[in-house]
């Protein structure tokens, strides 16, 4: 728009200029025709003149342009020069008549004044013509398109520095508007309180409003799905107390063999809810970390007691493999068990009867909690597709899962700012899934 403006601006300089120096070298013109027309008589009859010097001279003095001038009477040629075209139009008596004309392969500006001369009786109408050629306009004119050059340059370097300022003051609310906005987590939804102009002030209690409904939509469908799982898993535990009470009654293979069926899908729903249970509390706390001193070591030792009578039932020994020194971070003590839970419990449920498990904890550039163990691996599933929520390997339908237990693992070291790491041990057999944590 800034150049747009300039080069209007340059066009109608230019313009307004050399209609001001076009018209004053018609205004000499017209005076310099005037003073040889006052100059003419009448005597016994005829027509003279005596040519005043400084009717021409005038002219001189404005430029280096040529001058021609031409006197008819009555169409007779009295002084000046002959070939001199007439003009293609003449005004009334004593009105100067300006027109351009090209004159001995050059263009010039010409004005033409009659006059009657004479007494009452005998008149004659004489016709002065003046001509001057263009150069020193055409000089005049490059001063004066350099000049409007100049100026337009200027005027839109100026226009153009105070547009950007003018930009960047009222853009600079909406950048810290932005920026607040942008620096949050993708769960952080709570209202925006910078400072704002009064025109974006609308535009701010808008989007409070909208996170705040939206974030009371996620709390009732996390709440839902939590009070969900945690009814349907009590139901469930009952059902499968119930099912091993007749799975020990019956004789028949094939009815014990439906009843453990029956005992394994009951099994796999109350893990699904279970850990769907988990995964609402782990999105849930995300939002707001309760960071407290939580020494890891102690973290470990406590998972693995309470898992290791579910690895005792296939003969699974939980190794330890934790530094001499306690180790401590801020960090949300519930969110990190529930991690190493799923983690462990992956583990205990992949891995083969009499077995190795090893949980180790070491601290370098960062803390890193990892669990080893001797179980199917991944093989060449893409790893990073399996910490989707409900994905699992394709080596593992036949055990029982819900595909959320590497999901929550994530979501957890995400929180804490640190990433979960799952690779295929050196020696092919068996999976290693690292929790790294930032010191």
């Amino acid at each position: 728009m800034a150049a747009i403006l300039s080069l209007a601006f340059f066009l109608v300089l230019r313009s307004v200029a050399e209609r001001a120096a076009e018209g004053t070298q018609d205004d000499i013109l017209a005076a310099s025709a005037t003073a040889i027309a006052d100059s003419l008589r009448s005597e016994n009859a005829a027509v003279t003149l005596d040519l005043p010097y400084s009717a021409l001279s005038m002219l001189g003095t404005v430029s280096e342009d040529r001058v021609f001038y031409r006197v008819a009477v009555d169409g007779r040629t009295l002084t000046g020069y002959n070939d001199l075209p007439d003009p293609p139009r003449l005004g009334r008596p004593g009105e100067a008549a300006f027109h351009t004309h090209d004159y001995r392969g050059e263009e010039v500006r010409m004005v033409a004044v009659t006059r009657r001369v004479g007494s009452l009786n005998n008149t004659a109408q004489a016709v002065i013509t003046v001509a001057q050629t263009r150069q020193g306009l055409a000089a005049i004119s490059q001063r004066i398109t350099a000049t409007a050059t100049a100026v337009g340059t200027g005027f839109f370097l100026l226009a153009t520095a105070l547009s950007l300022f003018a930009a960047g003051s009222a853009l600079r609310p909406i950048d810290r508007l932005t920026g607040a906005v942008t620096r949050r987590g993708p769960k952080d939804l709570r209202p925006v309180t910078a400072k704002a102009p009064t025109e974006l002030v609308p535009l701010v209690d808008a989007l409070n409003s909208f996170m705040a409904r939206l974030r009371a939509s996620l709390l009732r469908t996390e709440d839902f799905i939590a009070e969900a799982a945690h009814r349907v898993r009590t139901p469930l535990a009952t059902v499968r107390a119930q099912a091993e009470v007749t799975h020990r009654k019956l004789n028949k293979p094939e009815h014990k063999q439906a009843i453990r069926e029956m005992i394994r899908a009951i099994d796999e729903s109350s893990r699904s809810a279970g850990q769907m249970l988990d995964h609402a509390m782990v999105t849930f706390r995300t939002d707001s970390l309760a960071r407290e001193d939580v020494e890891l070591r102690q973290l470990v030792t406590e998972t693995c007691d309470r898992l290791s009578p579910t690895a005792g039932l296939k003969d699974i020994a939980l190794q330890r493999d934790l530094p001499p020194d306690d180790l401590h971070m801020k960090a949300d003590k519930i969110l990190l068990q529930a991690a190493l839970l799923n983690i462990l419990d992956n583990a205990i449920k992949y891995s083969p009867e009499d077995s190795d498990i090893t949980v180790s904890l070491t601290r370098e550039d960062a803390l890193t909690l990892s669990v080893a163990d001797q179980g199917r691996g991944f093989a060449d599933m893409d790893l990073d597709r399996l910490m989707n929520r409900y994905e699992r390997g394709a080596n593992v339908h036949d055990v029982v899962g819900s595909g959320l237990g590497l999901t929550i693992a994530q979501d957890v070291a995400r929180a804490h700012g640190g990433t979960l790491s799952i690779a295929t041990n050196d020696g092919g057999s068996g999976a290693c899934v690292s929790l790294i944590l930032p010191l």
